[in-house]
């Protein structure tokens, strides 16, 4: 095995395709078919099963992407320690931000790269908890912000920021579809009043979603969802036209110029804690550049949500 064959495989395992995987690492389809092929004769095994539609991994195959994925990553790893030697922070960090935070922070973290870490090439990734998590386990990402991650012994975590869900409504029929519940909207509500209203909110796994049916469940309260909506912007969307509630961060509020068309009410008895967690793999080093990045994320996070908190 070399480095090149290693690689070879594993950008054509991840992509699925052997033309994607020339693409990305600019070079040419038959040289890249070569050096898998040549992997699979020293290896005395099928990595890769092609088909018309791309390829699909052996279970031999998913054994050495897993560990071609530690290997190159130990690669980038000693070429950043070499790099510090002469003073220059270097390497390529990837990072998993959630929907909800992407928008708020991405142009404000690419900009901090570029000002304190020049020579280093950054990756971000939008997606769900469950998904990041497998891909810090997996080495495609070198860490994430995550809400209400599982404890694991296989992840590192540190507490970013913590918030409490509130209950947003539009200021058209919410205080009717209120009163015909039975209920009185005020500034701060029980928990268990949202049984009562009709909530529009995220699918599982959600992080929003399971922490609010993990707290109503422990208050023997069942919440009246009347629609499941994957993105927290058609949710408002929906909730400014009066077609029920949400229960969100507040800060997700900054997405809307006109702010001032929804009411915020505050959640309490128990409140609706979200942590939001800066993880990482346990089981690969943090270099100088990781270790800068998370400097960097943390005072990104904090300037966004105390800035886009109403």
């Amino acid at each position: 095995m070399d480095l090149k064959q290693i690689e070879a495989f594993v950008t054509v395992a991840e992509l699925g395709s052997f033309t994607k995987a020339a693409s990305a690492l600019g070079i040419a389809q038959p040289l890249l078919s070569r050096h898998v092929r040549q992997l699979e004769i020293g290896l005395h095994q099928n990595l890769l099963l092609r088909n018309g539609r791309g390829v699909t991994v052996t279970e031999a195959g998913l054994v050495l992407l897993e560990h071609g994925r530690g290997i190159l990553h130990q690669v980038e790893v000693a070429k950043e320690v070499l790099g510090s030697v002469r003073g220059a922070l270097s390497g390529r960090i990837s990072i998993g931000l959630p929907p909800s935070l992407s928008k708020l922070i991405t142009v404000a973290l690419t900009l901090s790269f570029r000002e304190y870490l020049p020579q280093a090439k950054l990756s971000l990734t939008e997606g769900f908890s469950v998904l990041m998590l497998e891909s810090l386990r997996s080495g495609r990402l070198d860490m994430a912000l995550l809400y209400n991650p599982p404890h694991s012994p296989d992840i590192e975590m540190a507490l970013i920021h913590e918030e409490a869900l509130v209950l947003i409504s539009g200021k058209g029929s919410a205080l009717e579809t209120a009163k015909q519940a039975g209920m009185a909207l005020k500034g701060s509500m029980p928990l268990a009043s949202l049984g009562k209203l009709p909530l529009i909110v995220p699918s599982r796994p959600n992080a929003f979603r399971l922490l609010i049916d993990t707290e109503m469940q422990r208050i023997n309260v069942k919440p009246q969802i009347v629609l499941e909506i994957d993105g927290l912007n058609a949710i408002l969307e929906l909730v400014r036209e009066g077609m029920g509630f949400a229960v969100l961060p507040a800060y997700t509020l900054r997405n809307f110029a006109n702010m001032q068309e929804f009411n915020v009410h505050r959640i309490e008895k128990p409140q609706l804690l979200s942590q939001l967690m800066l993880v990482h793999s346990a089981k690969r080093p943090m270099t100088a550049t990781h270790l800068a990045a998370q400097k960097l994320i943390e005072a990104e996070v904090s300037r966004a949500l105390l800035k886009n908190t109403p």
